[in-house]
């Protein structure tokens, strides 16, 4: 009990301080650090390379589903924001202007890109003629900068990596179909790679992105109750198409303006990964995007054939496609538990003498804490069958306290007592602004989504007759 003390004060209490403790994790664990630039981030090998799992993952997706990658510049001409403006108005107060290059006055300012639909909008104007280029459908993995006013690494940043897919069509049907299909990729990702349960539905008018004529949201619940915005997918009509003239001769010969969508994440991904599945002793890393899924430690590693046998083990599993380390440093056994433990490693193997003469390695559990034994014959199979194993636990801890975190109000003052409570909370609401507006003011809550159902029959707020089921929630 005295090692694990000495250990978990190195992190805030979890239950006291989630805050702090989320901080400690990040710079502890070798994620991220503060760069010289306020509210800009440096992304360490070890987050980067979770980073790299999700792109993977995710990129692979996209690929099977017919989305196509592609690049496009930095630097957007200060006209292009100005084209579409609910899309400007929106983004001002988070762009970065660059005036002066080379030494002289720019003759017209250049936008840091806080989002690509106006630069990839003009590219798909000049690329889209007839009905036969399209549908087009492109995706991005770069770097974007918002200037946030108050920062926090992986949440919000001023500057942040992430993807963003951009399609054409040529049918408004087909832009909307789009649309859930990328919501509903998000949600099957966010189950079977982050072992992370979501809420997906629709945003309100209020909360939809800037020149969106509509935009879903996939939704998060950290371990303090608060949700966080970890997806969405937009679909624009024909906004974005009418202002960069994204036009194409149809079937019958006629000129028609095209229809678009797009949708995106971010490394805020790694925020939600920690923040979900973290304990007391830190992170807690799904098996699909830890960097090191499997770490073997060995056991008196300086008798004769310790670190032959861990070697051997580590080359066994590698070959079946494990990510594995073998931490054969001069640290105490001890020492290493506590490292790899609070780096979240989702597998731990110890091997000593009497577990090579034995027959069996000895596997301790990142998600339960939990030790025993496995055979070293076919170690491959039952190694990689319980790091899927502790991928569904994770995901079903998860989904349990999210589920059992929802609750119902009639009122605002049950809506307030319900996200005091660290609660998603269901209420109706009769689609007025400014009722919406009240839950915000009276208690510090935002719509996330809309429920796919209409189940409560009177607004929270007037009491008037309810248009839609929300799930109201403090947000990061």
């Amino acid at each position: 009990m005295a090692k694990n003390e000495q250990f978990v004060s190195q992190i805030a209490d979890i239950e006291q301080d989630f805050p702090q403790w989320y901080t400690d994790v990040v710079l502890k664990t070798k994620l991220v650090d503060y760069g010289p630039v306020k509210g800009t981030m440096v992304i360490r090998p070890y987050g980067y390379a979770v980073w790299e799992n999700i792109q993977r993952e995710l990129d692979s997706r996209f690929k099977a589903a017919g989305v196509e990658n592609a690049y496009f510049p930095l630097l957007i001409p200060m006209s292009f924001m100005t084209k579409e403006a609910e899309h400007v108005e929106g983004f001002a107060p988070e762009v970065a202007v660059v005036t002066h290059a080379g030494g002289e006055k720019l003759q017209e300012p250049l936008v840091v890109r806080p989002t690509s639909e106006t630069i990839i909008g003009h590219m798909m104007g000049k690329w889209t003629e007839s009905w036969r280029d399209l549908p087009l459908r492109l995706n991005q993995w770069c770097n974007v900068m918002r200037w946030e006013k108050t920062t926090r690494p992986f949440l919000r940043t001023s500057e942040f990596l992430w993807q963003e897919g951009h399609s054409v069509y040529d049918s408004g049907e087909e832009a909307e179909r789009e649309t859930l299909n990328m919501l509903h990729l998000y949600e099957d990702f966010a189950k079977e790679v982050l072992c992370m349960p979501v809420l997906t539905g629709r945003k309100t008018e209020k909360e939809k992105f800037a020149g969106a004529v509509a935009t879903y949201g996939m939704e998060a619940m950290m371990h303090d109750g608060k949700s966080l915005q970890s997806g969405t997918t937009h679909y624009m009509g024909q906004n974005f198409a009418k202002a960069f003239n994204v036009q194409f001769t149809d079937k019958d010969g006629t000129m028609k303006y095209a229809y678009t969508m797009s949708y995106g994440v971010s490394t805020r991904l790694i925020g939600a990964i920690i923040m979900t599945h973290g304990d007391q002793r830190g992170l807690v890393l799904p098996p699909p995007v830890a960097p090191i899924q499997v770490v073997i430690v060995p056991i008196a590693q300086k008798k004769e054939g310790v670190l032959d046998a861990c070697n051997a083990l580590a080359d066994t599993l590698k070959n079946a496609g494990l990510r594995v380390k073998v931490d054969d440093s001069d640290n105490s056994p001890g020492w290493k538990f506590n490292e790899w433990e609070m780096k979240g490693v989702p597998l731990r193997v110890e091997l000593g003498p009497r577990d090579i003469e034995n027959g069996v390695m000895t596997v301790f559990r990142r998600d339960t804490l939990e030790k025993s034994e496995l055979p070293l014959e076919d170690a491959a199979e039952s190694v990689k069958a319980l790091l899927k194993k502790i991928g569904e636990t994770l995901y079903e801890k998860a989904k349990a306290r999210m589920d059992g975190r929802i609750v119902t109000a009639k009122t605002l003052d049950e809506l307030l007592d319900g996200v005091n409570g660290g609660n998603f909370v269901r209420a109706g609401w009769c689609g007025c602004r400014a009722c919406e507006d009240k839950v915000k003011e009276y208690a510090q809550a935002t719509a996330r989504v809309m429920a796919k159902e209409n189940t409560e029959e009177t607004c929270v707020t007037c009491g008037k007759p309810s248009v839609h089921t929300v799930f109201f929630a403090r947000a990061y």
